[in-house]
């Protein structure tokens, strides 16, 4: 599709993707889902931990549903903490991190697995180590590591931890960002929570009509449950009628307490429709088109 996001049934070897989270329930899923196929593909699995305990994080894996206490009995999983996976004595250098994962899939090669697979909590980051800041330095040189090869990893940041500037730098350092579970998915229509600039937001993508609306409705409810505003990525939207459109106004009329409603990557027409009907008179509603090397970018 040309697109960064991909589900998680589909992350495989060769992939270094991004996990962007606000909700611990919603992490545990998607790892569960990730490592438990590389169980069943007879890949070796490492996990790092940013401050809890290997019984812990065994005990978190089995709930998502992966025999991990079985799996690290047998030596096909191991669970290490982020000082021993991403420190070298005491301090982080992205170099040596770089050839400690290269050592890490040739040990697993080795070993006769039929590949390696990696998951990491990424908030150690967020300590006075030394040496933390060239964070986004190596997630850029550690994509060699796992392009190609038979190995993958997925960067576990907690976005209630980094701020959304940091977010959207380290994001766009993977080749990759996982996608989140649709909150709706028809033939028709996708509605999906992401992150956009290290912000949560809810991406639209396909038609919004008399049909689907209500689908849109729900999940700006769900949205709404979180403090601050409400953001609403357009950039995929092929078809949007005035009962979408009205769907957003009444939504962002019930925000109240000073929020707002920004949708963005609007097409200009449907900027225009909505400035002649009103309904951002009121300024919970604010809409803005593609920024111009966007729109240019988004042309086949």
């Amino acid at each position: 599709m040309g697109f960064r996001e991909r589900p998680i049934r589909e992350a495989d070897q060769g992939h270094h993707l991004c996990l962007l989270f606000d909700e611990d329930a919603v992490r545990q899923k998607i790892i569960g889902t990730y490592l438990s196929a590389g169980l069943r593909r007879g890949e070796h699995l490492t996990y790092f931990a940013d401050r809890r305990s290997v019984p812990d994080v065994l005990a978190w894996l089995e709930e998502a549903g992966l025999p991990a206490t079985a799996a690290a009995d047998r030596g096909q999983l191991s669970v290490a903490t982020a000082q021993e996976g991403y420190l070298t004595a005491g301090r982080f250098d992205p170099d040596a991190g770089v050839e400690q994962m290269h050592r890490r899939v040739r040990s697993a090669l080795a070993a006769g697995f039929s590949g390696l697979r990696v998951s990491g909590e990424m908030s150690w980051a967020l300590d006075a180590t030394h040496g933390v800041e060239l964070l986004e330095e190596y997630e850029a040189k550690v994509n060699a590591v796992f392009a190609g090869q038979r190995a993958s990893a997925i960067c576990q940041y907690d976005t209630h931890r980094f701020p959304p500037e940091r977010l959207d730098h380290l994001d766009h350092r993977h080749p990759g960002r996982v996608e989140l579970e649709p909150l709706h998915d028809s033939s028709s229509l996708r509605l999906v929570p992401a992150f956009r600039a290290g912000q949560p937001c809810l991406r639209v993508e396909g038609e919004i009509d008399v049909h689907t609306s209500h689908a849109l409705a729900a999940a700006l409810q769900t949205l709404d449950r979180r403090p601050g505003d409400v953001w609403v990525d357009m950039s995929r939207l092929e078809f949007i009628d005035l009962a979408g459109m009205r769907t957003l106004a009444q939504a962002a009329d019930g925000l109240g307490q000073g929020r707002r409603l920004r949708v963005v990557e609007l097409a200009p027409t449907l900027c225009e429709v909505i400035r002649v009907a009103g309904w951002d008179a009121d300024t919970s509603l604010t809409v803005s088109p593609p920024a111009p090397s966007e729109a240019t970018a988004r042309r086949p």
